[in-house]
């Protein structure tokens, strides 16, 4: 795991607010509303963390990881990268920000051009950034890239058709890795993969953060992967934090009750151990973002909801009955009536070389 992360952030984001429109009409379209992917989130990256963002699907996660990168202009809110805020560059200072962030997609089926060469694919960064590698020396450096993601650099001329789907996968993260950036956006990296090359390619991107001093902004669904992975873990619910803190603060001591739900649905192979768990059921649907709900976004499946819930948005911060306790319970968590539940610890990733 990364070392213990600087107390100035790299990269902090404040209240960021994404709304999509949604409109009527064929001729005269108007706004009748809007889906709120992601409506106030906050949080810092330092250098050589790793933050994991966990949730169900259609939280945010991957509206937040597209705003990082500029692939979605923010609706509000600021992302201040080294201490100037990138959501009004444009034209060469957004091309110069772009180079420090890069970002890893989800499914190497569709990221890669089924029409370019691996040569071209990982050395297409070049071509847009001409100034990170001299022409002649291009080709060197994409082999150098391949060597390093481990695929033989004899395959530069091979298409993305003819790869698997774990070195589909390692061909985007040399892509990333092409211009020397400092962060790493990885939206759902091994989502997409089985099992054993799951773990093959979590244990490269581990090997790449030591190597480059990488920080790592992780999306996954599965939360033994982050917290094999995460020096922090931040759990997103409807657009929103419910809550952060280190991966020992959110897995063994959670004080969420969406936190407390997820963590009771992963997978325990120990039988003895699933005997000991509470099992916590969500009623209801997760609801719509075009419509959340009022205060609280989880009160409508929350077992906890109280009526100060349905009329006080809670913040995110370290709750008042806990500000006095030491340890792991004193992390920021978004309840009203939080509440320490001590859930069987989830298995970690099985460390497995390749």
């Amino acid at each position: 795991m990364a070392e213990t992360p600087r107390a100035e952030p790299l990269l902090e984001v404040r209240d960021l607010v994404k709304h999509f429109p949604l409109t009527q009409g064929i001729v005269f379209r108007r706004q009748v509303g809007a889906v709120r992917a992601v409506d106030g989130v906050s949080f810092g990256l330092a250098a050589g963390e790793t933050l994991g963002i966990v949730g169900e699907s259609g939280c945010g996660k991957s509206t937040v990881a597209r705003l990082l990168v500029h692939l979605e202009r923010p609706t509000s809110g600021a992302i201040h990268y080294r201490g100037e805020d990138i959501t009004r560059l444009s034209g060469r200072a957004l091309k110069a920000v772009r180079r420090n962030i890069q970002m890893v997609f989800q499914d190497p089926y569709t990221s890669l051009n089924p029409r370019m060469t691996v040569g071209d694919i990982v050395g297409e960064p070049f071509e847009i950034h001409p100034e990170a590698a001299p022409k002649g020396d291009r080709r060197r450096r994409v082999r150098e890239l391949l060597d390093v993601v481990g695929l033989n650099p004899e395959y530069i001329n091979r298409y993305p058709h003819q790869f698997s789907g774990g070195q589909r996968q390692r061909i985007g993260i040399a892509r990333g890795l092409a211009l020397n950036p400092e962060i790493i956006v990885a939206d759902e990296p091994v989502s997409a993969l089985d099992v054993s090359v799951q773990a093959q390619v979590i244990n490269l991107m581990e090997r790449l953060q030591d190597e480059f001093a990488l920080s790592y902004l992780f999306i996954a669904h599965d939360l033994s992967i982050v917290r094999h992975i995460s020096d922090r873990v931040g759990v997103m619910y409807l657009g929103r934090l419910a809550e952060i803190g280190t991966d020992t603060e959110i897995y063994d001591h959670p004080t969420h009750p969406y936190t407390q739900a997820l963590l009771s649905a992963v997978p325990v192979p120990d039988p003895t151990a699933r005997g000991r768990r509470e099992r916590i059921i969500l009623t209801g649907d997760v609801p719509s973002p075009a419509a959340p709900p009022s205060g609280c976004r989880f009160r409508t499946r929350c077992r906890q909801a109280r009526e100060r819930c349905a009329v006080e948005v809670p913040l995110l911060a370290v709750p008042e009955v806990f500000r006095s306790a030491a340890g792991p319970v004193a992390h920021p968590s978004a309840c009203h009536f939080p509440e320490v539940r001590k859930i069987v610890p989830t298995v970690r990733l099985a460390e497995e070389s390749g």
